[in-house]
């Protein structure tokens, strides 16, 4: 699978960096399914048309199991039997998957968000920008607001300490970031796998019953356990690290794209009701994992016209197949009135992300909030110059500086 084969783009216009990479739009129509070298030194198919896309995550003849990782020279190995990673639902196939996840589920679903997290979610949000007010006019948004409501919230409703947020969110960092050297993400996954085990040791030794993490250690124990203690620790790690990283990108990145879309935030601050839509469309719009995801085929099989052999991984291209025009008018353009049925912003399918109702609960209480107490709030530099996050799993703004 070398022929014809080029580089996943990956740059974006610096003038433009909401777009994604401008090579998709020729690849979505010329060519939808494609031979692609991913970053980690991968290759297999990218897939940036969003009916093809939405087929991949729904085809059973794709798996979500991962046989085989990437290394520093871009080689194929089996994982390591010790990595509670792959002993996650994420890398599970139905009936397993689904199995796993309803351990979760009745603590993500929007009336357990609603009743259980909407009132600590408005107190820290309130506070925060209390705290803004009072400060210097001209402030870091990323430090102020997008990193720490989401680590608050994620450590709240696991059970983590507070004031473990900076430890977890450098590994995190160091774990997502393609750019960085494999041991470096490593030592980060690592670092994170110590940590949450150390941390279900401590529960266990005090009988803490605070969070999430302290009901599966219930489900981890006795004769009827239905988690195995590899199995715990990974779904420990990655609520973890997905619960405040995705969000924290996402919230800085849609209060950036607003700040650069006078109409839509003028739209907002006016009809505050919009908020869920505004929402949907900026999760649409932005899409931030921007490397896609990726699934592996159990068979030989057809998508898009080209022939996917059995053991070749095929990613969706999730930013390129939510701005695509067959399934989405004028898909360039962000238009907080839009009605659509579906898109990938949270992902697709069964595999749809589990903590997406904390996150819109977050974004539909920090973005009307921030601009209604703040309405003259504005960027401090001008936007090419705000520094990106071009290399981590999920796109974002490393910083940003406003002025209220």
């Amino acid at each position: 699978m070398t022929e014809n084969l080029i580089d996943q783009p990956v740059t974006r216009d610096p003038g433009n960096p909401l777009d994604p990479p401008a090579e998709y739009t020729q690849l979505r129509e010329n060519q939808p399914v494609v031979n692609v070298r991913f970053p980690n030194g991968l290759t297999g198919w990218m897939v940036t048309r969003f009916e093809e896309g939405s087929a991949v995550f729904t085809d059973p003849r794709l798996t979500a199991l991962r046989p085989r990782h990437d290394t520093p020279e871009g080689e194929v190995s089996e994982p390591g039997e010790d990595s509670p990673f792959d002993a996650g639902f994420v890398h599970m196939d139905e009936p397993d998957h689904g199995a796993y996840r309803r351990l979760l589920t009745a603590r993500f679903t929007p009336k357990a968000v609603q009743a259980k997290l909407q009132p600590y979610i408005d107190k820290i949000v309130d506070e925060h920008l209390d705290a803004i007010a009072e400060g210097p006019e001209t402030f870091d948004f990323v430090e102020a607001m997008s990193l720490p409501i989401p680590c608050l919230v994620i450590c709240e409703l696991l059970g983590v300490p507070y004031a473990d947020r900076d430890g977890f969110h450098e590994a995190t960092v160091d774990l997502m970031d393609m750019g960085k050297p494999r041991e470096v993400r490593d030592k980060g996954a690592h670092w994170l796998i110590d940590y949450i085990t150390g941390l279900v040791a401590d529960k266990r030794r005090t009988g803490s019953t605070d969070g999430i993490l302290a009901e599966l250690i219930n489900k981890a124990e006795g004769e009827d356990a239905m988690l195995t203690e590899r199995q715990l620790i990974g779904l420990g790690v990655l609520l973890l690290f997905a619960g405040h990283d995705t969000t924290a990108a996402m919230m800085g990145l849609s209060t950036l794209t607003l700040l650069t879309h006078d109409q839509q935030r003028k739209d907002l601050i006016e009809h505050p009701e919009k908020i869920g839509n505004t929402v949907e469309e900026l999760m649409r719009y932005l899409t931030i994992v921007q490397f896609g995801l990726g699934r592996v085929a159990t068979e030989d099989l057809e998508i898009g016209g080209a022939q996917i052999k059995k053991g070749d991984l095929v990613v969706v291209a999730m930013n390129a197949a939510n701005r695509d025009p067959r399934a989405f008018q004028d898909p360039d353009t962000l238009d907080i009135d839009r009605k659509m049925a579906r898109h990938m912003g949270f992902g697709y399918g069964v595999h749809a992300c589990l903590g997406q109702n904390v996150a819109r609960a977050e974004l539909k209480t920090v973005l009307p909030k921030l601009f209604q107490r703040f309405p003259n709030l504005r960027l401090a530099t001008p936007l090419e110059e705000v520094p990106m996050d071009f290399t981590g799993t999920n796109y974002g703004v490393r910083k940003l500086m406003v002025t209220r």
